[in-house]
């Protein structure tokens, strides 16, 4: 819609072909209805691609600072919820309805219910579809990934790319939760219990909750964390961060209380009496051993967590991985091998944090196809 809406005010003749009954059903499930539609703090580190230099352009083209733009001038009340993120104060549907309202300005034809079947490219492209065939002098892959396939996810856009011979990184489920490699017997105790946790994977630490789950974990760090997590690799969980749990034993030996009760003002007493039941030493502070205590800063400060899988695709937010960056110019979105073909957005191999980083690649890297093509 955003590309489409940027090519139409250039006087192009644009025509937006969307599968599903209605645009955009991914922005309206986004961030619990109310879209977390960018984040102010957004830099090219915010992203995980095979070139993590190849969305400087597109994210200096077009900033958070431009859509926000936008937004206010439609009247869209937002607030920041925390860390940079932006969110509708009513409704997501408000984008939706306001990307369309740049389509119907920029006289975009756009047709609902339209399933492409072929591409093809002599001269100009022929797109087959479900409502006739079209020809273009551009064409726009905006198809997005393979996450969320109850509203309509394909594989459409990486058949296209491999249709014309281009590269691929290979796809997998991200910003997801994760399931326990040790099976779901302890997970089901201690589901539903949160924590502020401090979690670290491949070198990257992210700081917010994690959420126990019936199979696993779950919640933002773990989110965060499972765009870097590779299956056979641990991730490490500090759930008492900024405490180092050995010199505040060892400075608490004094207090007349058990390390379970000590534990439990400073974390859900579920999850202490889970610890306990596994293996802590549930005995007056004093009398902790230096290694007992070296043991319980391990079990907490630097919890190590193997897991098995992912939750996959229907839990996951976004796809890792994509049309690979080689195959196009950072300033376009062109394929630099097939002259007048675009890809934009999560089809691509860039892949943001949480926090509303995707959807600010979504209008940069629309925004650079649109002023293109």
């Amino acid at each position: 819609m955003f590309c489409a809406a940027e090519a139409g005010k250039r006087g192009r003749r644009t025509l937006l072909l969307e599968h599903n009954a209605q645009p955009g059903r991914k922005i309206i499930i986004s961030g619990g209805g109310r879209c977390n539609f960018t984040n102010i703090h957004t830099t090219h580190e915010n992203f995980v691609s095979a070139n993590p230099h190849f969305c400087k352009s597109a994210l200096a083209g077009y900033t958070p600072d431009d859509f926000i733009e936008l937004v206010r001038s439609c009247r869209i009340e937002y607030f920041e919820k925390k860390l940079g993120q932006l969110f509708c104060r009513e409704r997501s549907h408000q984008i939706v309805e306001m990307l369309m309202a740049e389509c119907r300005k920029a006289k975009v034809v756009v047709k609902t219910n339209c399933s492409v079947s072929n591409v093809e490219k002599d001269d100009k492209f022929t797109i087959d579809t479900s409502l006739g065939s079209f020809k273009c002098e551009s064409l726009v892959v905006a198809t997005g990934g393979l996450s969320f396939p109850k509203i309509g996810a394909t594989d459409l856009g990486y058949r296209i790319a491999k249709q014309f011979g281009l590269k691929m990184v290979g796809t997998r489920p991200s910003l997801v939760p994760l399931v326990f490699e040790s099976g779901p017997a302890d997970a089901i105790k201690l589901a539903g219990i949160a924590v502020d946790s401090e979690v670290s994977a491949c070198k990257r630490t992210f700081r917010e909750n994690i959420l126990f789950t019936h199979r696993g974990l779950s919640g933002p760090a773990i989110l965060q964390a499972s765009n870097y997590w590779h299956q056979g690799e641990d991730i490490s969980i500090d759930m008492l961060p900024g405490m180092d749990l050995v010199d505040a034993l060892n400075q608490s030996r004094h207090e007349k209380i058990t390390l379970a009760g000590w534990l439990g003002h400073r974390l859900p007493n579920r999850l202490v009496q889970h610890l306990v039941a596994n293996g802590l030493p549930n005995k007056p502070i004093e009398m902790l051993t230096p290694k007992e205590i070296s043991d319980v800063a391990a079990k907490i400060n630097e919890w190590r967590v193997r897991f098995q899988k992912t939750e996959g695709w229907d839990k996951a937010e976004v796809t890792l991985g994509g049309v690979s960056t080689e195959e196009l110019s950072s300033k376009t979105m062109e394929a630099k091998r097939v002259p007048g073909l675009y890809f934009i957005g999560e089809v691509v191999d860039v892949t943001g944090w949480l926090g509303g980083y995707n959807f600010q690649w979504a209008w940069a890297s629309a925004h650079a196809a649109g002023k293109a093509v």
